[in-house]
């Protein structure tokens, strides 16, 4: 699982895909979450990294 960090908030998803303009973000099932653009994205992180470093990523 991947976590994309973004300034309004987080989402969870299975899988992304980098494209021209940003990342898409898949869920378990292969189905489109939602399209982020670069401009938007702080981050994609592997959940679990995410959840076992100590360490601020925002």
């Amino acid at each position: 699982m991947f976590r994309a960090i973004l300034p309004e908030g987080q989402i969870t998803c299975e899988r992304y895909e980098q494209v021209a303009e940003g990342v898409e973000l898949y869920d378990e099932h292969d189905q489109f979450i939602a399209f982020v653009p670069y401009d938007n994205l702080h981050a994609v992180v592997d959940e679990d990294t995410y959840l076992r470093d100590d360490r601020s990523i925002m």
